[in-house]
Formats: structure tokens, C-alpha cells, sequence
């Protein structure tokens, strides 16, 4: 569900000149923006204000490929990462920080920014990030597939996998398919499919799992 806390993080991340704009506007708008989907936890909160202030600014795509961007830069860059996520940052650090990530001039992008980084938070900002990806995905009527294996898959195996779950009843008429294949060895074989809030594990560590739980009961 939509909180107030969005609503208020949206107001703070919305650049002051738009928000004067958004107030000549939203007289003749029976209902205030709102997130495509709802999202959870305070990285979701944040994700959720973005888009707010994103929409309120009629910058949607913009704010998308700034933050895609900014993702790359952070994946680039683990000492960054190391430094952001520091809870002993001054604010002297933060403000030095920002300046240096927000090279884009993007004041809602700043704004995001300074609103982390004022609530101790700046070390969550790649969370932020891929939460803002789920909505803008709700928003450009995608459904996101993302498959964890072992190993990378094969780009045939990974197209088979993308046609059987594109012709099933977890994709809408009228959705665009987008399938994700990340890697994580604990799964040691097999497949976890997670399809919106629908997961499919089909991984071997899941069946190790329930036989030696099996096993446990029995013995």
C-alpha cells in the first residue's frame, strides 16, 4: 500500500520549482500521482517517493536513465560502494559524496540523494535503484522473470525458458516478458524462477533440503 512516508519523501525529493509547477497543475487533477505497484521495505519507501517526484516533474524516463547510470557507476566502483555505506560519513563526506555521484545535474537525482544521505541511508542507494527498476517496469507494462542458476544458462536454453513462461498464466495479455538470469552457486544445480511475487524453486539445494528434513523426521 502507498504510505504517507512516500508521500512525504516525494516532497522533500522533488526539486522546489517543481513543486510550484505540480501545485498549478494538481488543481485540476482529481488524484495525486501514485506508484504502479507497491513496494516494500524503506528501500521500496524511497523507490516509491522517487517516482512520485519523478512523475511530478514529468521525468520518468530521465530519472530512469540517470539511475541507470548511477547503477553502473556503483557497479563499477566497490570501494565507492565501501564508502557510501559507511555510517560514520560527516557530513562534510556526504555533501563531497553527492557532488561527485550526481555529476548529471539532476536535481531530482540530487534530491534522492541528499534525502539517503540526511537519514543515514546513503548506503542503501543501489537497493533504491533496482526498486525504482521494478516500478518503471510496472509502469512500461513489463513483468519481470528472473532466473537464479548455478552457472550462467546458455542463451538457447535461456530463450526456450523465456517462450514456456511467456506463453504461461503468470504473464498478462498485453505484458512484455523481461527475464533476468542471475548467477548464485549455493543453489548448486537447478533453477529458481521468480515471476512478480511467484517463486518456483526447482533448485537442487531446495531438494537437498527437503530430504534431509525428510530424513530428519523419519529418523
Amino acid at each position: 500500500m502507498f504510505s504517507a512516508r512516500s508521500a512525504s519523501l516525494a516532497r522533500a525529493i522533488v526539486p522546489r520549482a517543481g513543486v510550484r509547477t505540480y501545485a498549478a497543475a494538481a488543481a485540476a487533477s482529481a488524484a495525486p500521482p501514485k506508484p504502479p505497484v507497491a513496494l516494500f521495505g524503506v528501500d521500496g519507501t524511497y523507490a516509491s517517493a522517487l517516482y512520485i517526484a519523478a512523475v511530478k516533474e514529468s521525468a520518468l524516463e530521465s530519472t530512469d536513465q540517470s539511475l541507470r547510470a548511477l547503477k553502473r557507476t556503483l557497479d563499477g566502483d566497490a570501494k565507492l560502494v565501501r564508502i557510501i555505506s559507511s555510517p560514520t560519513l560527516s557530513p562534510a563526506d556526504k555533501s563531497a559524496i553527492i557532488s561527485v555521484i550526481a555529476k548529471s545535474g539532476d536535481k531530482t537525482i540530487k534530491n534522492l540523494l541528499e534525502a539517503l544521505a540526511e537519514n543515514n541511508r546513503l548506503g542503501m542507494l543501489g537497493g533504491v535503484i533496482d526498486k525504482f527498476a521494478v516500478l518503471m517496469g510496472a509502469h512500461r507494462g513489463e513483468v519481470e522473470a528472473v532466473i537464479t542458476s548455478a552457472v550462467q544458462l546458455e542463451p538457447k536454453v535461456l530463450s526456450r525458458l523465456e517462450n514456456a513462461i511467456s506463453k504461461s498464466q503468470y504473464v498478462g495479455e498485453g505484458k512484455k516478458l523481461k527475464v533476468i538470469n542471475k548467477i548464485n552457486s549455493d543453489i548448486v544445480g537447478g533453477l529458481v524462477v521468480e515471476i512478480g511475487d511467484r517463486t518456483i524453486d526447482l533448485s537442487v539445494s531446495s531438494k537437498m533440503a527437503k530430504l534431509n528434513k525428510l530424513l530428519t523426521d523419519v529418523l
